[in-house]
């Protein structure tokens, strides 16, 4: 039987098995291309209500690009001066 059952809603179901004395999920080649990342690359996991999300994103880093852009446009004729 295979690990890895297709679900309706465009999601994949992963069996949970024992690695070592822990346990751990498999993520298919497919998805780890998708999300572009591979063996020895850190993976956040965010709570929500709905649940969980596995991103390669670390959320505060997030954060802190989008404040950055927003500063970069809010001040863009200011930074373009500076930068003269």
């Amino acid at each position: 039987m295979s690990a890895i059952q297709p679900l309706a809603s465009n999601g994949v179901a992963l069996k949970v098995r024992a690695i070592g004395n822990s346990v751990g999920v498999v993520l298919p080649k497919d998805m780890l291309a998708r999300m572009k990342v591979g063996e020895g690359d850190v993976l956040h996991v965010i709570d929500t209500p709905d649940g969980v999300i596995l991103t390669p994103l670390d959320p505060a880093v997030a954060r802190q690009v989008n404040l950055g852009r927003d500063i970069m446009k809010r001040y863009r004729n200011t930074l373009r001066a500076l930068a003269k």
